[in-house]
């Protein structure tokens, strides 16, 4: 099995070498995906660095007294919007220091969003998020990539499917591969995420109701959300729920998108799917599936977006009658590739197919879970899964 060990760089690591000249960098993403080991052992070792982490107290009380190296090129400041006041806080270090020192923040919540008010930093920096590795990632498989052109899929032997599809994406259940050290590393992870993450930055003390809600949620991806469902099981109103589900998408736990919106399809409008971070805690092998395939796919729209600065969005497509397919990829707002996700079966999907001539799709696919299969019918690109995942990021 690969060794974390041989994994030398990271997918955003020249984006990032880029960006740091011009402005800070913040990298957002979820606990444990890796992103201590890629700015202090991959970012790091390009220039003389620094690492203070806040819940080191003498990490935090160094930084907050602005103590800084003055021999340091580099400074980073792992999960410091733990701090009330951290947006004024850096925005007045880096206005002060820009010259001296380059300035990248980390964090398992969403920097750009959380602890709103204070000074704006609008202007002032990058925002990244560090997503679970792929399988792209994991071969070094190098896409350039031209949205609205169709996808430049590679032809590979490898089984790294089976273990992605086992045990996630995140870097140490999958590079141990180990299934005692998975099942208590999720354990852990979903702990920390209740009793630590959501204790230390929002007001929320509800512990048997919110670890209830994670379980519920390992049943729903695939399938479309409905909050008064979840209200009714837990017995709480539905503002509630709707704003626990707020905390867990900007702590990294879930991801929900919407419909594509087109009057020509009466497309439903509020309605939602959900997919977790961490597509190994669903059970179902059918949306397990589907959510590794979500996730791949977000991460590709998350780089061209916040690396290359297309109009990219992941959306699904359903009508009002009840037809569906799973994913849609629009560029600018119009419909560049659609994703139909089946276990099984290569029968063209009819959904698929009515999408595609009703909304005029360039590109459509349908990914199974079969190996060597890659053929075209009445349009639709039938292609295994661990193929179709060549072509992303």
């Amino acid at each position: 099995m690969y060794n974390l060990l041989m994994i030398k760089s990271r997918y955003l690591l020249n984006n990032l070498l880029e960006d740091i000249e011009d402005k800070m960098v913040f990298i957002g993403g979820p606990r444990q995906v890796g992103k201590t080991t890629f700015t202090k052992d991959i970012i790091g070792k390009n220039f003389k660095s620094d690492y203070y982490n806040w819940d080191n107290i003498r990490n935090r009380l160094t930084a907050l007294k602005l103590e800084w190296n003055s021999e340091a090129e580099l400074i980073i400041l792992d999960e410091f919007h733990k701090y009330k006041k951290w947006k004024t806080w850096i925005k007045g270090e880096y206005d002060v220091n820009k010259d001296k020192f380059k300035f990248i923040l980390t964090g398992s919540a969403r920097l750009n969003i959380f602890r709103k008010g204070g000074d704006s930093l609008q202007g002032r920096y990058y925002y990244y998020t560090l997503f679970p590795f792929t399988l792209s990632e994991i071969e070094n498989i190098k896409n350039e990539i031209n949205p609205s052109l169709e996808l430049n899929f590679k032809n590979i032997n490898s089984n790294i499917i089976n273990d992605l599809l086992r045990y996630g994406g995140f870097p140490e259940p999958l590079f141990k591969s180990n299934a005692k050290f998975h099942r208590r590393w999720l354990m852990n992870k979903t702990d920390r995420l209740i009793n630590e993450d959501i204790r230390d930055l929002t007001l929320l003390r509800d512990i048997g109701n919110l670890t209830l809600l994670t379980e519920l949620l390992k049943s729903k991806p695939g399938s479309i959300l409905s909050i008064n469902s979840l209200s009714n099981d837990l017995q709480l109103n539905f503002r509630t729920i709707s704003n626990w589900l707020d905390v867990f998408e900007n702590l990294y736990y879930c991801f929900r998108i919407s419909a594509f919106n087109k009057k020509m399809i009466k497309s439903v409008k509020k309605e939602k799917k959900l997919y977790l971070w961490d597509w190994s805690m669903v059970d179902d092998i059918g949306a397990r599936l589907e959510n590794l395939v979500a996730l791949h796919l977000l991460k590709f729209v998350y780089y061209l977006r916040e690396a290359e600065g297309h109009n990219v969005n992941l959306h699904y497509l359903r009508d009002i009658t009840g037809r569906e397919v799973d994913f849609l990829i629009s560029y600018d707002n119009q419909p560049w590739l659609s994703v139909e996700v089946k276990n099984k079966d290569k029968n063209v999907s009819k959904n698929i197919l009515y999408f595609k001539e009703k909304l005029n799709i360039p590109y459509n696919y349908q990914v199974v879970n079969i190996d060597n299969t890659d053929f075209i019918k009445s349009g639709i690109r039938v292609i295994s899964i661990s193929k179709f995942l060549t072509a992303l990021i």
